[in-house]
Parts: C-alpha cells; sequence; structure tokens
C-alpha cells in the first residue's frame, strides 16, 4: 500500500496538493502531509470491503462504479466540484464506517491544527482521485484485480491495520495526548478503544 502512495503522490500529488489547497484554503504544506495520511484510511477501507463484502469481485465492482480514470486528467475540475459540494460524505457512504472519516478528520485536524469541517471535504475530493489511479493501475499498469487485491494488504498477512500502521508511523505522526495520532485513528476506525 505505501508503494502505491509514494506512487500516487509522485505522479498526481503535486497537482493535487496545489488544488486542493486553492480550494480548501489549506497550505500545500500541510496538504502535502495530509493526503498520504488520509489515503490509507480510504485504501483501508476498499481492503474491508473486499475482506467483507465479496474479495476480488467487490474490489473490481468499486473501481467499476466509482474509480473512474478520467477523473486523473482533470483533477482541477474534480477537485473544484467536490468543495462545492454541500452533500459530500466525509464518511465515503460507509467504506470509512459509519463515522470513520469524520473521526479521523477530528483527529487529524487537531494533530495539524487545521479546522476539521476542512479535511471531511477534502476526503470526498482525494477518494474518486484513488480509486481512479488503483483503476489505471488494474487496467493499463498490468497489475489486473488480484494486483491491485494484493497491494491493499502490503505485507499478505491479510491485515490492514499494521499495513496502516506501518504507512504512518513511517510518516513520523506525531503524539496527541495519550494515545497518540495512530492510536486514535486505529481505533476509531477500525472499532477499537
Amino acid at each position: 500500500m505505501a508503494n502505491f502512495i509514494d506512487e500516487f503522490m509522485k505522479s498526481y500529488g503535486p497537482e493535487v496538493t496545489q488544488h486542493m489547497s486553492d480550494h480548501f484554503g489549506v497550505d500545500q504544506g500541510t496538504v502535502q502531509k495530509l493526503i498520504p495520511q488520509l489515503a490509507p484510511l480510504i485504501l483501508g477501507g476498499l481492503k474491508r470491503q473486499k475482506d467483507d463484502q465479496g474479495g476480488d469481485a467487490r474490489v473490481d465492482h468499486i473501481l467499476n462504479k466509482y474509480g473512474d480514470q478520467s477523473v486523473l486528467d482533470n483533477i482541477k475540475d474534480l477537485v473544484s466540484s467536490k468543495a462545492s459540494d454541500a452533500t459530500a460524505d466525509a464518511n465515503l457512504g460507509g467504506l470509512l464506517g459509519s463515522g470513520g472519516g469524520v473521526q479521523a478528520a477530528q483527529v487529524l485536524g487537531k494533530s495539524m491544527n487545521i479546522d476539521p469541517s476542512k479535511i471531511m471535504r477534502m476526503i470526498p475530493a482525494l477518494a474518486p482521485l484513488l480509486l481512479g489511479a488503483l483503476s489505471r493501475k488494474r487496467d493499463t499498469g498490468g497489475a489486473g484485480i488480484s494486483g491491485v487485491g494484493s497491494l491493499l494488504d502490503a505485507d499478505g498477512d491479510g491485515s490492514i491495520i499494521d499495513d496502516v500502521a506501518g504507512f504512518l508511523l513511517k510518516g513520523g505522526s506525531g503524539q496527541t495526548g495519550g494515545k497518540g495520532i495512530l492510536g486514535s485513528l486505529l481505533g476509531g476506525l477500525f472499532g477499537k478503544r
């Protein structure tokens, strides 16, 4: 998963960062740090769908329905439309659980000194870009759907939790309170307190 996020940031990160900064009123440096922390949460939701709702076929269905590759050719318009969409759902229609997106926004907002409501609006703008990049990897990168499924679980042990934890720790996330940002995010997202 970390390799995919690194690839995404290298290929699309500068443009995504610029447009998100412009449309959500958050400085580019902060957005650049935020995207790699939100991406594992979105991909973790996709992995949970894979594990709980039908395997690679479920991932394929989600990518076919929501992973339009063409959004990557016009990132500015996608971010602009999502930024002005008052009905945008930070939980991505349940992909992040019943409150995972909201909770992640609150924790990240506190740790990065950003208004959580801005992060809640950024999540629905980032998700179609990530899903579009996954579709592009599936269709033109030679990975196929099984390759996409395997990259969602980077170490192949069937658990996304340690993959997300490893990625966030690699990014050097700071501590907030007694639990730390990582514990708060993962605890809320995966139902552990």
